[in-house]
């Protein structure tokens, strides 16, 4: 795996690095040796945050993990990402359909699972969506009291979503083809 380790706010030491390397060793029997992985160790006031970005054929794997420690989120997100990569395998091996096999998708080797993380749809919702412009679906999403709120961006002409970010600022999803 090739490791792209940057930070914000912080000086990634050779120790930090080592172990980011360290921890993400362990899941490099899921990955091709060619497999990219981008951490970011961020530091705000009194948190200590990294990101990690897998890219893969089909799309992204993501986590961030906050805490008061770098050392700590480092620890946390293995876990997370290692959760993330076997509800992923399941969800393959789940539909019977022409999928290619996980192996192929970023796996080198077979791996068993142990738990089951069934998605569980509860609820569809079907709805119009009109166009508009971020501004008045952030105001949408507010008079709904919705943490998130999907629309027809009027300058794109695409299907966007707008979100409330833990910050409180308001994130924008649009769509690249």
């Amino acid at each position: 795996m090739r490791y792209i380790i940057t930070g914000k706010n912080i000086e990634v030491t050779p120790s930090l690095r080592e172990a980011v390397k360290h921890k993400f060793s362990k899941l490099e029997k899921y990955f091709t040796d060619d497999t990219e992985v981008r951490a970011t160790l961020i530091v705000q006031k009194d948190s200590q945050k990294i990101e990690v970005t897998i890219p893969t054929n089909k799309g992204f794997i993501r986590a961030e993990q906050e805490s008061q420690d770098m050392y700590s989120s480092i620890d946390a997100i293995q876990d997370i990402i290692e959760k993330q990569i076997k509800r992923y395998k399941n969800k393959l091996v789940d539909k019977k359909h022409d999928v290619i096999p996980f192996s192929d998708f970023f796996l080198k080797e077979d791996y068993d699972t142990e738990e089951s993380d069934e998605i569980n749809i509860a609820k569809i919702k079907r709805f119009s969506i009109k166009p508009m412009d971020a501004e008045e679906a952030c105001l949408q999403m507010e008079l709904l009291n919705h943490s998130f709120y999907v629309f027809i961006n009027s300058e794109t002409g695409s299907v966007s979503v707008v979100y409330k970010r833990k910050n409180g600022t308001y994130g924008l999803i649009e769509p690249e083809f």
